[in-house]
């Protein structure tokens, strides 16, 4: 099944126009590789030499993961992306008060998560011990947790931010936390939390 990019607007005091139409094209890109490689898939997987250590078909797979997470990854990322911040509703509130302690503990985490990461930092709400938690993944396929629901995503890989910040990640990290739209975070926690 083929998927589609979908398109986001410039509207972000985060990151510059530049860094974000660049970033944008590495989107596209993960769009595009995730169906050249469904194609294959369905067209000459070569099943029949699939082998743990070296394989067309062991690549295939690797690559299938690691391009779906970088779509669905800058998708999260690129809607958390604001202008300017909105109010944090009551539901997301109450979640970062019940399992880190309140807003400034979890803001404390999450930065320290951030800084920690190679590739993203995404605050999560995990169903099987049924608490939040912020995640650290070095890569798209490399760290995330299989029944963990992503309700902030931030990308943490260099060309996300270098073109701004240099090697400033604290002021990116703090840039973007200032300026997340907590309308949409609140959706997301509501489909987790009733």
């Amino acid at each position: 099944m083929e998927i589609t990019a979908k398109t986001f607007p410039y509207n972000t005091g985060v990151v510059t126009r530049k860094q974000f139409d660049d970033h944008l094209t590495l989107y596209n890109g993960y769009v595009k590789k995730t169906n050249e490689i469904a194609h294959t898939l369905a067209v000459n997987p070569e099943r029949e030499s699939a082998n743990a250590t070296q394989s067309h078909y062991r690549g295939l797979k690797r690559g299938q993961t690691y391009a779906l997470d970088g779509v669905i990854l800058h998708e999260l990322y690129f809607e958390n992306l604001g202008e300017k911040t909105t109010p944090m509703g009551k539901k997301t509130q109450k979640l970062l008060e019940m399992y880190f302690g309140g807003v400034d503990k979890w803001r404390e985490d999450f930065i320290a998560c951030a800084l920690s990461a190679r590739g993203w930092c995404v605050l999560s709400y995990e169903q099987r011990t049924q608490a939040c938690h912020n995640f650290l993944f070095d890569s798209h396929d490399n760290g995330p947790i299989i029944l963990a629901y992503p309700l902030i995503a931030l990308d943490m890989y260099e060309h996300a931010y270098f073109l701004d910040y240099g090697t400033d990640k604290a002021a990116y990290i703090n840039r973007f936390i200032s300026q997340i739209p907590w309308d949409t975070v609140e959706k997301r926690v509501g489909a987790v939390m009733q």
